[in-house]
């Protein structure tokens, strides 16, 4: 395969091999030339010597004296006209002083611009949009100062509160199944009489099993891992402001199967014992010493990889969670442990800032529920595919507040439940970094045809572009076919000149099979040791960790500086090289 003009350039140092098979005579350039990317793997496997192979920057241009086949290396006697590299010195038009050394330049702000003066060379004027100033750090860039005595800001220009929410935690000490559901003294009691009238809501559901699993009885087999939801209810006002209560402790679980054993799920399962299923410490994994509250449905035979079969089985849980919200919602502020405000910062004067995530949005198991009544609810949350899976956008407070509830049933390693949402780490980085404005969440659903796919992805970045921000983050849940506008995402935005990260499970099994110039700071999710994935609920999805490299990259691509490419390997000591840089940035 040929490589471009750019990427020919970009890797001029590299060996020149050629792609297919070429005359003499002919003129080499790039679409002569095959993609170095490859050659790790060629050689590895015995197929590819690049010993004696000239550089891509000396053979272009240069003439082939001989014919060869494909995967050939150009050496020195093939080619005549050849420029040697390392002989050729670069040339400036004009010698640079000591004086013009930007690092130590004063430095003045005015409406967003850094403006620099060099006082030899006959008065240059330097402007640079404020946020895209360098750091000596090779990893991420210092994006905008703080505002200083010496430099101050418009009034207009100083941070406010967009809007408020206030979240207030109800720790629970035990749950236990009774006549009466009731929530008093830490203690949580889940009526029994439930499971009936959760039965009724559908034809399609055949039987409702509901138990509890203690922190030190996990040890007990379960279904396939359906959802993790929080217990939260909107005490005053709607999603995203007014008052949220929240049970801390305990969590929804949502299992399921049809009538002939048939696991609820779209490919891998994680069905089995519940404490050898579960990654621990990932946001969209239960805490280990919390209380899950199991909820079991079956439905009819072959509806499960139809829309309203597993949309009955959400439905049946939020009967169950409905009713305990509804306790919850009868206790007061002052009963409350903690008190959490979420403030949704608007900070002028810094890099707007957008979070792109891509939704399953093929239908059966591929769907969302978008901004329910009650957080990460069922009751009036639209479905994305029903409404286009175009774009669509929250407020940093909305998704904080449970604005999606998650209908996906992908691999359980890879797939966002609803828990990732509702305390998705990008978000929460991103909404307490003082150098950014961050604007919100775009939320677009990945259809099935490639047609649809770059519709909606059009639309992606019609919407960013009016949107004028200077950075980007765009994540995926599981892989393969969504990969396809997962990339074209990057690119719309990309085109547009915004710097921007991709963030999905890759791997081995996940191997990127699309791509563009633009998908040049990727962050990988896998942690899997052989790079494949695993039954094992959260495992290779959203972690901190992943969250602090994607915004470290980010601000290192609006500093102006590159990303180094990555191996063509999967390799995990990169992923701990880059978590440390990012540590050391955020001091954390």
């Amino acid at each position: 395969m040929s490589i471009s003009a750019e990427y020919a350039q970009e890797h001029r140092k590299d060996p020149a091999v050629l792609c297919c098979r070429t005359e003499a005579g002919t003129v080499l350039t790039e679409h002569n030339l095959e993609d170095p990317a490859i050659f790790d793997e060629l050689v590895e496997s015995g197929l590819l010597t690049l010993t004696g192979a000239l550089a891509i920057g000396q053979v272009m241009g240069a003439t082939l004296v001989k014919t060869a086949d494909s995967l050939t290396p150009i050496s020195a006697d093939m080619v005549k006209g050849v420029e040697f590299l390392n002989e050729k010195k670069e040339e400036t038009s004009t010698p640079v002083t000591k004086k013009t050394e930007v690092a130590a330049a004063p430095a003045t702000k005015k409406a967003g611009v850094l403006k620099l003066h060099i006082d030899e060379g006959r008065g240059i004027n330097i402007e640079l949009p404020m946020g895209f100033v360098s750091s000596e750090n090779n990893f991420a860039a210092a994006v905008l100062p703080a505002p200083t005595e010496t430099a101050k800001v418009a009034e207009d220009h100083k941070d406010f509160v967009r809007r408020e929410l206030k979240n207030y935690t109800f720790p629970v000490k035990e749950v236990k199944l009774g006549d009466k559901t009731n929530f008093e003294n830490g203690v949580l009691t889940v009526r029994k009489s439930l499971v009936p009238e959760a039965l009724a809501c559908s034809d399609l559901v055949t039987a409702v099993h509901m138990d509890i699993i203690s922190p030190d009885k996990q040890d007990v087999y379960v279904n396939t891992m359906m959802d993790i939801q929080p217990i939260a209810v909107k005490k005053e006002g709607e999603l995203g402001i007014g008052t949220t209560f929240e049970m801390t402790g305990v969590y929804m679980l949502l299992t399921g199967t049809d009538e002939t054993g048939l696991q609820t799920a779209e490919a891998n399962v994680s069905n089995g014992v519940y404490e050898n299923n579960v990654f621990w410490g990932r946001p969209g994994a239960p805490d280990k010493d919390a209380y899950i509250i199991h909820v079991d449905v079956t439905i009819k035979a072959g509806t499960g990889m139809e829309r309203p079969g597993p949309l009955a089985s959400h439905q049946v849980m939020d009967i169950v969670t409905q009713e305990i919200r509804e306790e919850l919602k009868k206790k007061e502020i002052s009963d409350a442990a903690e008190e959490r405000t979420y403030k949704e910062m608007a900070r002028p004067g810094r890099p707007r800032v957008l979070l792109v995530k891509e939704i399953m949005g093929q239908g059966a198991m591929h769907d969302n529920l978008i901004l329910p009544e009650e957080p990460c609810g069922f009751i009036g949350g639209r479905p994305n595919v029903d409404l286009g899976n175009v774009p669509i956008f929250l407020r940093v407070n909305e998704v904080r507040d449970g604005g999606i509830h998650a209908l996906t049933c992908i691999t359980p390693d890879t797939k966002e439940t609803s828990l990732v949402y509702w305390r998705e780490p990008i978000v929460k980085l991103l909404a307490e970094d003082p150098e950014l404005d961050f604007i919100g969440v775009l939320f677009v659903g990945s259809p099935q045809a490639n047609a649809e796919k770059f519709y909606v992805s059009k639309r992606v970045g019609a919407t960013v572009e009016g949107m004028n921000v200077q950075g980007a983050i765009v994540t995926t849940e599981g892989f393969g076919n969504n990969h396809i506008d997962f990339a074209s995402h990057i690119e719309q935005i990309g085109s547009l000149g915004i710097p921007v990260v991709g963030v999905s499970y890759c791997g081995v099994q996940g191997a990127l099979v699309v791509g563009n110039k633009y998908m040049d700071a990727m962050v990988d999710l896998c942690v899997s040791e052989d790079g494949n994935v695993e039954d094992i609920l959260a495992k290779n999805s959203l972690s901190p960790e992943a969250a602090l490299r994607a915004v470290a990259m980010m601000k290192t691509k609006m500093g102006g500086k590159k990303i180094n490419p990555a191996h063509r390997k999967y390799n995990y000591n990169i992923i701990e090289e880059n978590e440390q840089s990012a540590r050391e940035i955020y001091k954390c």
